[in-house]
């Protein structure tokens, strides 16, 4: 018997493509554990339990009769509830809508194509405005390593439910930080990927230059299956990447000796990082150097994405508000976003992403210097729950701060930039450092972490849920 719990992506396709386990047992084992967990965590938005067990019965029947396996086979995955799921509600984390999907995001649809089974949507705040997974309609997510801490956001729901164990692997969206900051909270890992890697169809952007999904996992390799899965552009998208290799194969390939350079300097003035994350960076760039890389400190120089930022973050919610059924259901901070965003115009929104490029030709200067650049993933620890409870924009901006300051600047620069697990702190809570990439070189990243990884691994699961309910062989 095999304990479910801790199994990630790869071992659970080892295990339904050789017999040892069939995909229904699997996907059983996965929502067993939703059940016993997700009630002390509010990970769950939208369960679909009948359709992954018949999906994995298919999916079964399909080996049983000799018929070539995908290559996430039987792996139980949840899908952050901004994109659509066919035959569910398109939520983005509040009430504005109530008709169901009537069609799969295209990402969604590529995971299913791959022998994946989706179980579940996860919690996000609304249209996922903010680093932490709170909100009038869904309450507070928690952080399995301490549920009086925030998972952070906004992809807070899908880092939940990995971190506990619930599934090995899920989608989440990253526009400003929202892979990386609660990856970076519950000790995943987290890549955002180079701009236009990812395809947001069926829409032709997600929050205009800023924002694409991507999965939050518990090792390097198992984001790279599944980017390897969901990577590639359509003729919708507005963005597209440049040619990249195979992920799967950059994770499991040794970096080579590498320029790194590090830095604690904030991208936001007036945010001071938390010691222990500083320290994090210490260590993780004495640990680089140990293992024969060319470590130094480095200036970034960051330019001010400010600019470029704000109409983009605006604009996004604005547009997708305008997409709802019901626009009076949202929640009154939502609201009040969109009004005070109402200045952003097509024409504001042409300066911004034409100020965009000028702000990602200034931040990659750095790699004139260095091939990797290391940095805190966020600024302060795991805040407790309800950091944003009462408030309206403009302070819930404010109380955002120290989770965007060094991540929000890669989304207007489109560089790809990964939340790297360091192994939890005294104070029990995990901590990551942020590698960022060139342009396009996702791969660099993947090699590096993975390396990172092997030399300094990290907790599978929050240990509160390391034994929990697995499966046999049935």
């Amino acid at each position: 018997m095999e304990d479910l719990t801790t199994t990630g992506v790869a071992d659970t396709v080892r295990l339904t493509t050789s017999g040892a386990a069939t995909a229904r047992a699997v996907v059983d084992a996965a929502l067993a554990r939703i059940a016993a967990h997700d009630g002390g965590l509010n990970a769950v938005s939208q369960l679909v339990a009948d359709r992954a067990r018949a999906d994995a019965d298919r999916l079964d029947a399909d080996r049983a009769a000799g018929r070539a396996p995908g290559p996430l086979h039987g792996v139980p995955v949840v899908v952050k509830e901004e994109l659509a799921v066919e035959g569910l509600v398109t939520t983005f984390g509040g009430e504005g809508n109530s008709t169901p999907a009537a069609a799969d995001a295209e990402v969604v649809r590529r995971l299913r194509a791959a022998g994946a089974v989706v179980v579940a949507t996860t919690t996000m705040p609304e249209f996922g405005a903010w680093p932490y997974t709170e909100s009038s309609s869904r309450g507070y997510t928690r952080n399995p390593w301490d549920r009086s801490r925030t998972p952070g956001g906004s992809s807070g729901g899908t880092a939940a439910a990995v971190a506990s164990g619930m599934v090995p692997v899920g989608l989440g969206g990253d526009g400003g930080g929202s892979i990386r900051i609660p990856s970076a909270h519950c000790g995943l890992f987290g890549l955002k990927p180079q701009r236009g890697r990812v395809t947001s169809a069926p829409h032709e952007h997600l929050w205009f230059a800023l924002g694409t999904a991507g999965p939050l996992a518990r090792s390097v390799l198992d984001s790279a299956l599944v980017y390897d899965v969901v990577r590639g552009h359509t003729e919708v998208d507005r963005w597209q990447a440049g040619p990249t290799r195979s992920f799967a194969d950059a994770a499991r390939r040794e970096p080579g000796r590498l320029r790194i350079g590090w830095t604690t300097k904030p991208v936001t003035l007036g945010v001071r990082p938390d010691p222990v994350h500083v320290q994090a960076v210490h260590d993780t760039a004495r640990l680089l150097a140990d293992l024969g890389h060319d470590v130094r400190e480095v200036d970034p120089r960051y330019p001010d994405p400010t600019a470029a930022f704000v109409p983009q973050f605006l604009g996004g919610i604005r547009a997708e508000a305008d997409l709802v059924e019901h626009r009076g259901r949202l929640e009154r901070r939502t609201r009040e976003t969109c009004r005070l965003g109402a200045w952003v115009t097509p024409r504001v929104l042409d300066k911004a992403l034409a100020l965009t490029e000028k702000v990602s030709e200034k931040a990659n200067r750095v790699f004139d210097q260095v091939d990797v650049l290391l940095t805190p993933a966020v600024a302060h620890r795991p805040a407790p729950v309800g950091v944003i409870d009462g408030k309206g924009t403009v302070r819930s901006a404010l109380a955002a701060m120290p989770a965007i300051a060094y991540a929000a600047l890669w989304n207007v620069a489109g560089n790809p930039a990964a939340a790297v697990p360091c192994g939890p702190a005294a104070d029990g809570l995990p901590v990551a450092v942020q590698l960022v990439g060139r342009t396009d070189d996702e791969a660099t990243l993947l090699s590096l972490g993975a390396q990172i990884e092997a030399a300094r691994p990290w907790p599978i699961v929050a240990p509160a849920y390391a034994s929990s309910t697995g499966a046999g062989a049935a």
